[in-house]
This record gives structure tokens, C-alpha cells and sequence, in this order.
């Protein structure tokens, strides 16, 4: 798919991954909406992006009505969609109990778990259910792109995470069976460990031994997990694969 005059969809689209992604497709001539919780970041990224043809939509993608509305409002705006990038999602890490002398003295909540399942494999099941809609309705071809995560495969500290992100990869492998016959692929993307706000703020020698786990020597950069989305929008023969970008690193 040529990216030049495609109306692209990222949630999560004002900050972090979101709007490396943005940025990059931006500059190949897309045409933006972008999906974020937060109004003052939404309204920061697209003046951000200068000329480009950018709308923000402020949605909690957890409410299925406001999902609805939302990607109704995209149709109006921009009167087709092409492409959806899942990349919305949080943490909450925690280990699944922890004991002492034989007792248990901490579980992992309910509600620590639902609430990660709740933003990324819940929200992530309702942008794409209505995403898919718009691209049909708008008689378009179309691309999801879920972001999943090296985690899915299961990490210490990170049952709602993991579970989460291994969700979403197989969303991807069952829409792109599901929904070929209306010329929209799907496709998951794995990062490993990336360089963010986050792992910014990791203790010094943490972050040193994180890098040198990784075979390449270094932590990614939001740019190529960015160019990675890219990449598989141009090319119209990926579909239903787990698309890997970790550095050769191995939970």
C-alpha cells in the first residue's frame, strides 16, 4: 500500500512509540488521526507535525461507545481509513504472589490484571473491530498493525502484561484469515526492549545489565520499531505474522 494520501489511525498516537510513529509516516505523506487519552498531548503532537493533515481524538479506548463514536468521527473527517495501529497500552508489573516462611504475604490484584487486559487486548479488540468497519464501509483496503511485545512469550513480573500482549499477536493472526476477503491484512509487531521515558528513568547499572543482554549490544530505538510499521504497510504480501524487532534478545 502506498502510504502517500492514506488515512492512518494510532492509538496511543501522542507520545512514546505513538508518535515516532507518526512522525515517520507524516513525512511519507499520510494523513494522521491520532487516538490518545490525554487532550494536552494530543494537542502538543499535532502541532507537532506541522503540515501534516493530523486530527486528534481524545477517547478512553477501554469504552466501547466512545470507540464507536470515535472511529465514526474518522469516517466524517478524513471520509475513509486506511490503516490502524494498535499501540496503546500500560503496565502495571507486579509478580503473581510473593510468600514468606511458607505463607503468602502479597497476591497480584484482580483488578492489576483486568486493567491491563481492560487497555491493551480489550481496546485493542475494539479499535480493530471498528476500524475494520471503516475500512469496509469506506470500500478501502486496510492494514492492522497490533503492537505486541517480546513479553508475550511470559516474563517474570508481568502476567497482565505478558497475557495481554500475547493476545494481541493472536488477534492479528486470526483477523488477517478473518478479514482477507475484504482486502485488509493485519500483522503483529514484537518489540524488545525499547528506549523510552521509561527505561530512561532505570537505576544505571539495571539499564547496563539490560543492554548487555541483548545480543546487538543496545536497546532499540522508537524509530525502528516506527520503521517496521512502515515497512509493512508498503508491503502488500505480509500478513498474519508476528514481526519481531528485539535485537536478537530472548526472555
Amino acid at each position: 500500500m502506498e502510504i502517500k494520501g492514506k488515512v492512518v489511525a494510532i492509538t496511543g498516537g501522542a507520545g512514546g512509540l505513538g508518535f515516532a510513529m507518526a512522525q515517520q509516516l507524516a513525512a511519507a505523506g499520510a494523513r494522521l488521526a491520532l487516538i490518545d487519552l490525554d487532550q494536552q498531548k494530543l494537542e502538543q503532537a499535532c502541532a507537532m507535525l506541522g503540515d501534516t493533515e493530523v486530527q486528534g481524538y481524545a477517547v478512553d479506548i477501554t469504552d466501547e461507545e466512545d470507540v464507536i463514536a470515535t472511529f465514526r468521527f474518522i469516517l466524517e473527517d478524513f471520509g475513509q481509513l486506511n490503516v490502524l495501529v494498535n499501540n496503546a497500552g500500560i503496565l502495571l508489573d507486579g509478580m503473581l504472589l510473593k510468600a514468606k516462611e511458607g505463607q503468602v504475604t502479597e497476591r497480584m490484584s484482580l483488578a492489576q490484571f483486568q486493567a491491563v487486559i481492560n487497555v491493551n487486548l480489550s481496546g485493542s479488540f475494539l479499535c480493530g473491530r471498528e476500524a475494520s468497519a471503516a475500512m469496509i464501509e469506506s470500500a478501502q483496503p486496510g492494514v492492522i498493525i497490533n503492537i505486541s511485545s517480546l513479553a508475550r512469550h511470559g516474563n517474570i513480573g508481568q502476567s497482565n502484561y505478558a497475557a495481554s500482549k500475547a493476545g494481541v499477536a493472536s488477534l492479528a493472526v486470526g483477523w488477517a484469515k478473518e478479514l482477507a476477503r475484504y482486502q485488509i491484512r493485519a500483522v503483529a509487531i514484537a518489540p524488545g526492549v525499547i528506549a523510552t521515558d521509561m527505561t530512561a528513568a532505570m537505576k544505571p547499572e539495571a539499564l547496563a545489565r539490560l543492554e548487555k543482554a541483548v545480543p546487538v549490544g543496545r536497546l532499540g530505538q522508537a524509530d525502528e520499531v516506527a520503521a517496521t510499521v512502515k515497512f509493512v504497510i508498503e508491503n502488500d504480501y505480509i500478513n498474519g505474522r508476528i514481526i519481531e524487532v528485539d535485537g536478537g534478545l530472548s526472555l
